[in-house]
């Protein structure tokens, strides 16, 4: 079973109806035992990075721990940019540290806050993108965006006005800026993909 995490921050019980829809496996915890459990872990939100971290709270180290062994996690939009070292959103914030980088303001020139479709280019090997082809639109909500700067990581990327990172793979750790549960089929046939990522993981064990 997945877990999605229960912190009360934005989008969590649509996440975790989008996956019930799917028919998938699907639990929304915060609790220890549950995490620990769990096939995998997706961690959303929509509040300022600040926030959701406070939120987060003791939490933090376990999602932390858990995904360093392997589990599979997923972080969407303000639970994608907790998986940076800092954010720069009102302050200086430290996240999760599982990925190289930092979160940001989008650069001026732009509307902000992003909020729409945007097209995305999804290269070879990102596993959340499989059967989707080379390119799909997804929506977006959000005024700051991640610099990636780890090398292990695969990026793919969305044009606004300057090359933007939309989604993050590295090993088992995958995070989406824009939100597949507010993405149609598209953004569907990723959860349905990380599920089954999941999925295959647990029956390894």
């Amino acid at each position: 079973m997945i877990v999605v995490i229960d912190y009360n921050v934005g989008n969590v019980k649509s996440v975790c109806n989008a996956f019930e829809y799917l028919g998938c496996a699907a639990k929304l915890s915060c609790a220890p035992t549950d995490i620990e459990d769990a096939w995998g872990i997706v961690l959303p939100g929509v509040a300022a990075f600040g926030y959701a971290v406070s939120a987060l709270g003791s939490l933090a180290e376990l999602i932390r721990r858990v995904a360093s062994a392997g589990k599979p996690l997923l972080g969407i939009c303000v639970g994608y940019q907790m998986l940076f070292e800092s954010s720069s959103e009102y302050g200086r914030h430290k996240g999760l540290g599982l990925l190289g980088g930092q979160v940001v303001p989008i650069p001026p020139g732009r509307v902000i806050p992003h909020m729409g479709w945007n097209l995305v280019e999804l290269p070879e090997g990102m596993r959340l993108f499989t059967g989707l082809g080379r390119q799909k639109h997804f929506y977006f909500a959000h005024s700051f965006c991640a610099e990636v700067t780890d090398a292990e990581a695969k990026i793919a990327y969305t044009d606004y006005r300057f090359e933007m990172t939309a989604s993050v793979q590295k090993e088992n750790i995958y995070g989406t800026q824009f939100h597949p549960e507010k993405s149609g089929k598209a953004g569907l046939k990723v959860l349905q993909n990380f599920h089954d990522i999941c999925e295959r993981g647990a029956q390894k064990c």
